[in-house]
């Protein structure tokens, strides 16, 4: 370990004596190949631009796993195999080892437990915000009716959260434990599950504005918070006559708060382990650029101890929809549909397009009925490392349902997220995609809506059967429309940031997040 790196999960040292996240995702997506599609996994190795030809990679995984369900397992499996063969543990006296090596290494920290009582009522009816109204019953029906018409969600999305709506009794998850990594995400479950009534287990980094927002929350839910600390606190051995580090009620409680779960995985594994009964591990935690896969490597080391040791652990994910993803014949045949019907302006104006764009713009979304399609919605801004972080989460989803446990996958729709909208290209892709059919949803729509699904999923036991795991991945999704437009979503989503860019600048000047060229620009969490 160099001087200056932090002890924990980090990466592999390759042969230029760099940690290089390039040669570890080139490594592990070849990895991941290389037994259903060794032309594939040949092609991974040899990509000498990462960072730029990730994208096509990244979609061979999926059709190389579409060859049956055997073949979607073995790519996720062998790539998570892969990962935890390469990435290393580096202990704070330099040496390293393995990332199995967390399945039995002891926790560097204590952890004693902060509870918080939650003083408000729990919310007895499910009710989801949207656009200035709190819609339920049938408002909220009528909803999830008009996205399933306009191919926002699909209709397993819209059958689920009905369900929940017509039986609120779930909303508490009685006798369940939700332990929520990443305790601070934007678009996270965890205030929406607190005015619910359920116990949540909150884990996140050092950081007081998130510890504030969120024991605030806490405080006036209706659940119980269950918070780590490291026996001390953050500031060392604590002083004689202070007060106990699990006192719910200092006043400086969220200066204390806060554990890198990178950095001491077994320590967060021995703190959950003893957690009373059924437990969710949600993986909710995103970190910047390299560090995203850093904390998605602990968070799946974690995942494997966790469920080792204890038969009660359900697991619970958002997929990002800008991802690769096969869908469903019937978004093939709505994406055709809306392809043919597209306007008479839109038509006459394709082949300019086209012709001076490479035909790279406006292509229709599939071929002709395909079943499954392909629908490709990477976004080269996103970066390898955000793809491969993601990947990481529905590998696990598609492992551990083979292995016949409960997991919650569901893909999120496009977000109007800070992270969104503090990245130019993505705000304006985001602000002119209503032109072609995508639906983006307020943070705090999209909250409500995925903790509706996770505690459908939790209540009806959701475990993948026999079925090919696309088809569980695509159950229930909902992906704001980009399965089912008429155009592949790269192929739409250039004209769509041209479109948007003054609408997003004018949101940002009147928001206030419109970068100051005189102030840094803080790194906040990207949401799925």
């Amino acid at each position: 370990m160099n001087d200056g790196e932090r002890p924990g999960v980090t990466f592999p040292v390759s042969t230029d004596g760099r940690r290089s996240t390039s040669a570890l995702g080139r490594a592990v997506v070849a990895d991941a190949l290389r037994r259903v599609d060794p032309d594939g996994a040949l092609a991974a190795s040899r990509e000498r631009n990462w960072r730029a030809g990730y994208l096509t990679h990244f979609r061979r995984l999926i059709e190389a796993g579409l060859a049956s369900r055997e073949a979607a397992v073995s790519v996720a499996r062998d790539g998570l195999a892969s990962l935890h063969q390469r990435m290393r543990v580096a202990a704070p006296d330099g040496t390293e080892s393995g990332l199995n090596s967390l399945v039995s290494a002891a926790g560097r920290h204590e952890l004693t437990t902060v509870t918080v009582a939650g003083t408000g009522e729990p919310e007895r009816e499910l009710s989801i915000p949207y656009r200035g109204e709190r819609l339920s019953g049938d408002a909220l029906r009528r909803r999830l009716d008009a996205w399933v018409a306009a191919g926002v969600i699909e209709p397993s999305c819209a059958d689920a959260v009905a369900k929940v709506a017509a039986s609120p009794q779930m909303l508490a998850l009685p006798g369940r434990t939700v332990a929520v990594l990443g305790a601070g995400a934007e678009i996270g479950p965890l205030p929406v599950l607190l005015s619910w009534g359920v116990r949540v287990a909150a884990v996140d980094l050092p950081s007081p504005a998130i510890w504030a927002r969120v024991l605030a929350t806490a405080r006036h839910g209706a659940g119980t918070l269950l918070v780590p600390v490291a026996r001390g606190g953050p500031h060392g051995d604590r002083a004689v006559g202070e007060q106990p580090d699990d006192a719910a009620d200092r006043p400086d409680l969220n200066e204390r708060l806060g554990f890198d779960l990178a950095a001491d995985v077994p320590a967060a594994a021995g703190w959950l382990a003893g957690i009373d009964g059924p437990l969710t591990l949600g993986n909710y935690a995103y970190a910047d650029g390299a560090a995203n896969v850093r904390v998605a490597s602990a968070v799946d080391a974690l995942t494997v101890r966790l469920t080792a040791d204890r038969r009660d652990v359900s697991l619970a994910f958002l997929a990002t929809p800008t991802d690769v993803f096969a869908v469903p014949a019937e978004a093939v045949a709505q994406s055709a549909r809306a392809y043919a019907a597209r306007p008479r302006a839109a038509k006459l104006g394709r082949w300019p397009l086209r012709a001076l764009s490479g035909g790279r713009l406006l292509r229709p979304a599939y071929p002709a009925g395909a079943d499954p399609g392909i629908c490709d919605s990477l976004i080269a801004q996103q970066g390898p490392n955000y793809v491969l972080a993601k990947r990481l989460q529905r590998w696990r989803a598609t492992v551990a349902g083979d292995g016949g446990a409960t997991v919650s996958m569901n893909v999120a729709p496009p977000t109007r997220t800070r992270s969104v909208t503090k990245n130019r290209v993505l705000a304006a892709a985001y602000a002119g995609a209503g032109r072609f059919g995508v639906e983006v949803f307020e943070p705090a729509t999209t909250q409500a809506l995925m903790a509706a699904l996770l505690v459908h999923d939790l209540e009806t036991g959701r475990v993948p059967g026999p079925s090919h795991p696309w088809q569980d991945e695509a159950r229930a999704a909902a992906h704001g429309g980009l399965w089912r437009i008429a155009y592949t979503p790269r192929s739409a989503l250039g004209l769509a940031a041209l479109l948007g860019y003054a609408p997003a600048r004018k949101g940002a000047r009147e928001s206030g997040s419109l970068p100051d060229q005189r102030q840094p620009v803080v790194p906040v969490r990207r949401a799925p």
